[in-house]
């Protein structure tokens, strides 16, 4: 299908991107890969009458991984960081992630911060910065704010953004010694979007949980953290009663929506199954030897 017709700019600064919303407010759409937004629009379920295409700013396509943070440009392409071996040998949850993020031909087009801006329940970028103590970058006509991933979503494919702002990139806390991460993911074929998600990691001294972290995708309107099922593993040395306590209460977190990809409880099992898999296999590598 052929989109509704609309006027193009390529900025070439942040400043000037910001000052083209500024001017066009609500009829402008950022174009940040176009991964989701070009076929809404092929659609015509959106109708921008402005695409304000933020590929021509260089400052935005850089990313950096210093000590332990990783921060990362919103024009940075997934593919980018999937191939980028110092990153995914760091940190096994993103490896995993961006594996099933898409197909190639999406992942070497979409980029992170697209992808953090759509705010797509089922995205597995922002159950990772979830699970990750992100900070997303944000930028707009009254500066600049950092904003915790725990409240970047604020509904259904909906976010803290307002209109004339522009995610610029994201922080991400990369494991260190004795922490281990893993991402989970059922969907109907590789590359579908997540049925279920599940981002986890886990920090171990000697055989004890010191500290979990645990961010489902697909399990409620936004991605979520199990905040009760982290207290639940946090102190344990992942016996079976506790393991199966704190799968339950993941479970339990969930608020799923019926649609033509599963039922309600199906969903509940799925997260159930996907954080015992997420959970364990992090805590297997955070106790591996270095």
């Amino acid at each position: 299908m052929i989109p509704a017709p609309f006027s193009y700019f390529a900025p070439d600064t942040l400043e000037e991107a910001l000052s083209l919303l500024g001017e066009y407010g609500e009829s402008a759409k950022i174009l940040a890969g176009g991964q989701s937004l070009l076929p809404l629009m092929a659609f015509r379920l959106v109708r921008p009458e402005v695409l304000v295409d933020l590929g021509g700013i260089e400052a935005l396509s850089r990313y950096e991984l210093a000590g332990g943070r990783l921060t990362i440009g919103s024009m940075v392409t997934h593919r980018t960081i999937e191939l980028d071996h110092r990153i995914t040998s760091r940190c096994d949850m993103l490896r995993e992630a961006l594996d099933v993020l898409g197909h190639v031909a999406i992942r070497n087009v979409g980029t992170v911060g697209g992808s953090l801006a759509h705010a797509d329940p089922a995205g597995e970028w922002l159950a990772v910065a979830l699970a990750l103590d992100g900070r997303i970058m944000v930028t707009g006509p009254r500066g600049n704010r950092d904003v915790a991933a725990d409240g970047f979503a604020t509904g259904w494919m909906t976010s803290c953004l307002s209109p004339d702002e522009i995610v610029t990139g994201v922080r991400l806390d990369m494991p260190g010694p004795g922490t281990g991460s893993a991402f989970e993911e059922v969907a109907r074929r590789h590359g579908d979007f997540a049925v279920v998600g599940v981002a986890a990691r886990v920090s171990v001294e000697g055989e004890a949980v010191t500290g979990a972290r645990i961010a489902l995708a697909g399990a409620a309107s936004t991605p979520i953290r199990a905040h009760r099922a982290e207290a639940l593993l946090t102190g344990t040395t992942l016996s079976g009663p506790d393991l199966d306590a704190a799968c339950e209460a993941a479970a339990s977190e969930t608020d799923p929506v019926a649609d033509l990809h599963g039922s309600v409880e199906y969903k509940r099992r799925l997260a159930r199954v996907l954080t015992r898999r997420a959970v364990s296999r992090a805590y297997r590598r955070a106790s591996a030897p270095a």
